[in-house]
């Protein structure tokens, strides 16, 4: 059961969303794993809104592959979209929904779309450039973080709300927001015409 605060969320996350993707039925809110945060993640998965999104990544975690067979098994029961990240015969076995490629793995896109082309194709960008290298290779949205200062990467820096702002300006293809985005941080990107966020923390702690 989910959260008043992941409500929250889920409500000022789908009111930021942009009516494009809205139109292309892309979820507004969604959760990425990380087992270091995240002992749980099929858990957490099923305290999500119906069309609300999971992105396996956790690369090196041991039991992957079980891993997402029973995500991939939750979100068909539950109505949520399910992408496996950076390994496309897992998300293939999986049966998820597509893929979602880590920035350096943007090159890969074209022919992952070629073999599979039913799937959601997402893809990482931390800068205009390979902002830019997604759209090109035809992702179907792009994820750009940090947008705030985030637990997972301490002091490290951070875009802000004007620079991510004007990241999506540069570009057609619908963005998301990842890094340091809850409940209190949402409504701040409202403006950028996002296509939603991503989450780890804010949709786990609740």
């Amino acid at each position: 059961m989910a959260s008043p605060k992941l409500d929250i969320l889920w409500r000022l996350s789908k009111a930021a969303q942009s009516r494009e993707a809205r139109a292309r039925g892309l979820p507004p809110l969604w959760f990425m794993t990380d087992r270091a945060r995240v002992a749980d993640p099929v858990a957490v998965a099923g305290t999500l809104p119906r069309g609300a999104g999971v992105i396996l990544r956790d690369y090196d975690a041991p039991g992957r592959a079980r891993l997402a067979v029973a995500l991939a098994a939750l979100c068909r029961q539950r109505g949520l979209l399910f992408l496996v990240a950076g390994d496309e015969r897992l998300a293939a076995m999986a049966g998820a929904d597509g893929l979602h490629l880590p920035e350096w793995q943007v090159g890969r896109l074209p022919a992952v779309r070629r073999r599979h082309p039913m799937w959601l194709v997402t893809a990482a960008a931390h800068g205009r450039t390979a902002l830019r290298r997604a759209a090109l290779a035809g992702a179907d949205a792009a994820f750009v973080s940090p947008v705030f200062a985030t637990r997972s990467h301490p002091g490290a820096p951070h875009l802000g709300t004007v620079r991510f702002a004007a990241l999506v300006r540069t570009t057609d293809m619908p963005v998301y927001a990842l890094g340091g985005v809850d409940e209190k941080t949402v409504s701040r990107l409202r403006p950028a015409g996002i296509a939603g966020v991503a989450a780890i923390g804010a949709v786990a702690a609740h």
